[in-house]
C-alpha cells in the first residue's frame, strides 16, 4: 500500500510539474488549438501569430446563407479588411484550467475575425441582405390525370442589415462560410391548408365521373382524369377555394352530347321563272344547357353526379308559310361599282352570276366565300389585279374585291348585321372610305346576317364596266350613311420591286377615317347607330427594278 501511494504522488507531482512547465511556456502566446480562417495560430507568439495570417491571407469570395438561399459577397468590394491585432487579442490568453489546457491539445477553436470596415460596408451588408430576403409563395393544389398534385408552398424569410452585418464581420474568413439569421414569414397556404383541400372537395371530386344521359341512349362523360380541366383551386382569406369551370364542362359534356342536337331546318325558297319552290322547314330539338348545367359546380363537389340532360324546342326561324307568303317587290338595298379592266370584269361578272339568285332567310348567315365555293381557273376565273404585299400585282380571281365591295354596301344599305369584312390595306379612291371591303379566297370573307323579319333576295349583275348588287324583300327601313371626314395623315415611303409584273406608283398618302350607319324605321324613328373608324395604309411608291 505504502508503495502505491508513493506511485500515485509521484504521479501527481510530475503532473504538476508538467503544468508548471507548460503554463510557464505558453504565457505571452496564443491559445492551444486557436485558429482563424482555418489558419493555425495556437502557440505561437502575437507577433508571429500576426505574420502568419498576414502571409497566408488572400482576399476570395464568402458563400454568405440563410436557409436554403445562397450568395457571395466580395470582402473588398464590401470595404472588408482584417484586424489582426484585434482577432488575436480576441483569442484570448492560454487556459489555467487544467482540464481546458489538456483538451487543447486534442481540439481546435475557430475565432471570429475582427474587422475594419470602410463606407463601402453598409450598402453591400444591405445588398445581401435583399438578396437573401424573398416573399412566401402560397401553395397550392391541382388535378392532374386523375390525381391530385400538391403545389408546395415557400417560406418566406427576412434578412435584415443588421444581421447580415453582424455574421459577416465575424464570419467572413471562416471556411465554413457564413450564416445568417433570419426573421421566417409563413405563407398564407401552406401544407395544413392544403391537406385540407386534399382530403376534402379534391377527393370528393376525384370519387367518381361526372355523366350526363342524353337522348338516343347517348352520355356527355367527364371522366376523372379530367377533371383538373374544370376544376381548379383558388387562394382566398387563406383558404384553397374550388372553382368550377361551367363552360369548359360544358364543352367536354358536348363532346358527345352534341350529336343528340336536332337542330332546326328553315324552309328554302327557289325562285325559277314565274314560280316558286319551297322546301318545308323543319322544326328542332336542342340542348338546354343552361338548364341542363344549373346547380352544376354543386353537383361537381357533391355525391350525386350521374343527372339527365334537359332539351327545349329549336323552332325554324324561316317557316314553310313564311317561305310561302315571302315578297320580293321592294328594293331593300342597292349598290352599284365601275371602272374594272377586262380581266377583273370577268371575275365579277362570274360571281355576279353565282351570287344571283341568292335567298338570306331571316336569321340566317351569308357568307361570300361559302357560298361561292373555290374561285380558281376550275372555276373559270382569270388572273387579274390584286394587291400583293403592299403594292399592285396579279392573282387568278383579282377583281372580286370590287363586287364584294359592292355587296358589302348592299349589304349595308339593306340594313343587314356586318358579321365580318375587312378593308383594303390603302384606300382605292372609286370605293366610299370607310364603306369597302376586300376578301381573299380561304383567308378574308365577307359575312352578313339578316336580322329583319322578312327574307331578302340578292340580285347580282354586270352591265358594261359596272357593276349593281340589289337586296329585294319587304322594306322596312331607311339606312344613312354619315361619312366621319378624314384624320391622321400619313406619308408614303418608296419601294422597290423587280418582276414584269411591277406596276410603278408615285404614293398616296394614308389616313384615319370613320363612317357611321343610321337605320331607321318608314316613320323616321331611329332604330340603330353604329360607327365604324378605318384606318388605310400610305399607298408606296413603288420604284420598278
Amino acid at each position: 500500500m505504502k508503495r502505491i501511494a508513493l506511485a500515485i504522488g509521484l504521479f501527481v507531482l510530475l503532473l504538476l510539474g508538467l503544468y508548471g512547465v507548460d503554463t510557464a511556456l505558453a504565457q505571452g502566446t496564443v491559445p492551444r488549438g486557436t485558429t482563424v480562417g482555418g489558419v493555425e495560430i495556437g502557440g505561437m507568439k502575437p507577433a508571429d501569430a500576426r505574420e502568419k495570417l498576414s502571409s497566408e491571407f488572400t482576399y476570395k469570395p464568402v458563400e454568405v446563407s440563410a436557409n436554403d438561399m445562397r450568395t457571395t459577397v466580395d470582402p473588398q468590394a464590401a470595404g472588408l479588411a482584417p484586424d489582426w491585432d484585434a482577432t488575436i487579442a480576441a483569442a484570448g490568453t492560454p487556459p489555467l484550467n487544467p482540464i481546458t489546457k489538456i483538451t487543447s491539445f486534442f481540439t481546435t477553436t475557430e475565432v471570429p475575425i475582427q474587422s475594419h470596415v470602410s463606407d463601402a460596408f453598409s450598402p453591400a451588408m444591405q445588398a445581401v441582405a435583399t438578396e437573401l430576403t424573398r416573399e412566401p409563395v402560397d401553395g397550392g393544389l391541382s388535378l392532374v390525370d386523375g390525381s391530385v398534385n400538391r403545389i408546395p408552398p415557400v417560406i418566406g424569410q427576412t434578412a435584415t442589415e443588421e444581421s447580415v452585418s453582424d455574421a459577416v464581420l465575424h464570419n467572413w474568413l471562416n471556411p465554413d462560410g457564413v450564416t445568417v439569421e433570419v426573421t421566417e414569414v409563413p405563407p398564407a397556404i401552406g401544407d395544413e391548408v392544403i391537406d385540407e383541400a386534399a382530403n376534402g372537395p379534391a377527393k370528393k371530386v376525384l370519387a367518381a365521373d361526372i355523366v350526363a344521359h342524353g337522348n338516343d341512349k347517348v352520355d356527355g362523360i367527364i371522366p376523372r382524369n379530367r377533371m383538373g380541366e374544370i376544376l381548379t383551386f383558388a387562394p382566398e382569406n387563406g383558404v384553397l377555394r374550388p372553382e368550377v369551370n361551367v363552360e369548359k364542362a360544358h364543352e367536354i359534356l358536348n363532346e358527345n352530347l352534341q350529336t343528340t342536337d336536332v337542330a332546326h331546318k328553315n324552309a328554302t325558297l327557289t325562285l325559277t321563272g314565274g314560280g316558286r319552290s319551297v322546301t318545308p322547314h323543319v322544326d328542332g330539338t336542342v340542348i338546354d344547357w343552361e338548364k341542363t348545367l344549373e346547380g352544376f359546380p354543386e353537383r361537381v363537389l357533391g355525391d350525386e353526379k350521374e343527372f339527365d340532360v334537359t332539351y327545349k324546342p329549336d323552332p325554324a326561324t324561316f317557316t314553310t308559310e313564311q317561305a310561302n307568303a315571302a315578297t320580293f317587290n321592294d328594293v331593300v338595298g342597292s349598290f352599284s361599282t365601275g371602272g374594272f379592266s377586262g380581266p377583273s370584269g370577268t371575275n365579277i361578272a362570274l360571281v355576279a352570276r353565282t351570287v344571283n339568285g341568292a335567298i338570306v332567310a331571316p336569321g340566317e348567315t351569308f357568307s361570300l366565300n361559302g357560298y361561292t365555293g373555290p374561285r380558281g381557273t376550275a372555276q373559270g376565273y382569270v388572273s387579274s389585279g390584286v394587291i400583293l404585299n403592299g403594292h399592285a400585282d396579279t392573282a387568278v380571281g383579282g377583281g372580286i374585291s370590287q363586287f364584294a365591295t359592292t355587296l358589302y354596301n348592299a349589304s349595308y344599305f339593306a340594313a343587314m348585321t356586318d358579321i365580318a369584312h375587312t378593308p383594303h390595306s390603302y384606300y382605292i379612291s372609286r370605293y366610299p372610305a370607310g364603306r369597302e371591303a376586300t376578301v381573299y379566297e380561304g383567308a378574308i370573307d365577307l359575312v352578313f346576317r339578316n336580322d329583319t323579319p322578312n327574307p331578302v333576295l340578292i340580285e347580282a349583275g354586270v352591265s358594261g364596266n359596272e357593276v349593281t348588287v340589289t337586296f329585294k324583300g319587304v322594306k322596312t327601313t331607311n339606312v344613312q350613311s354619315i361619312p366621319g371626314g378624314k384624320w391622321n395623315y400619313t406619308q408614303p415611303q418608296p419601294m422597290s420591286v423587280s418582276g414584269s409584273s411591277c406596276s410603278p406608283s408615285n404614293g398616296a398618302p394614308g389616313f384615319t377615317t370613320s363612317d357611321t350607319r343610321v337605320v331607321s324605321d318608314l316613320a323616321g324613328n331611329e332604330v340603330s347607330r353604329t360607327s365604324t373608324t378605318t384606318v388605310y395604309d400610305p399607298v408606296p411608291i413603288v420604284r420598278c427594278s
